[in-house]
């Protein structure tokens, strides 16, 4: 049996410290339980990277678009001379003008940018045409130009 307090008069005021104290104890408790386990300690799913489809439903997927960060070999950018004009090829397709290259660089560059561009001018081309390729180049967004080496002409 419990000694009363002589601090505490519980005779007139009809409350007992001891038993009121005990519901809040319990609530607190609970309270405490119930965010321990509503608590999340691992990394949320949602935020992770995936390769899944961003449409919704069962909408067709374009597959015209290559994935993103594919991997292809080097862009090879020959540039020939016939005498009066430049002609250009483009990973072995031969491009009509300097535009149309220009945009097949930056649709390369939009997958990725960081793939090798490797210039090889014939010896005969003026050096301002390899400039310009060079150039478009850069501009497509592309950040890794460099020019081909013959070592038979060293």
């Amino acid at each position: 049996m419990k000694r009363p307090s002589p601090m505490i008069e519980t005779r007139g005021s009809g409350t007992d410290l001891d038993s009121a104290m005990t519901p809040m104890i319990d609530v607190v408790f609970l309270l405490l339980v119930f965010f321990v386990w509503t608590a999340s300690f691992q990394i949320i799913e949602q935020i992770l990277p995936s390769e899944m489809s961003s449409q919704l439903g069962s909408d067709p997927v374009d597959l015209a678009q290559p994935p993103p960060e594919a991997d292809f070999d080097d862009i090879v950018v020959q540039i020939g001379w016939d005498g009066t004009n430049p002609n250009w090829t483009l990973n072995g397709q031969m491009v009509a003008t300097i535009g149309a290259l220009r945009d097949r660089l930056s649709i390369l560059a939009d997958i990725k940018s960081d793939a090798p561009v490797i210039l090889d001018p014939a010896s005969a081309v003026p050096l301002g045409y390899v400039i310009e390729v060079y150039d478009a180049s850069k501009m497509a967004g592309l950040v890794k130009v460099s020019f081909a080496v013959n070592p038979e002409q060293n």
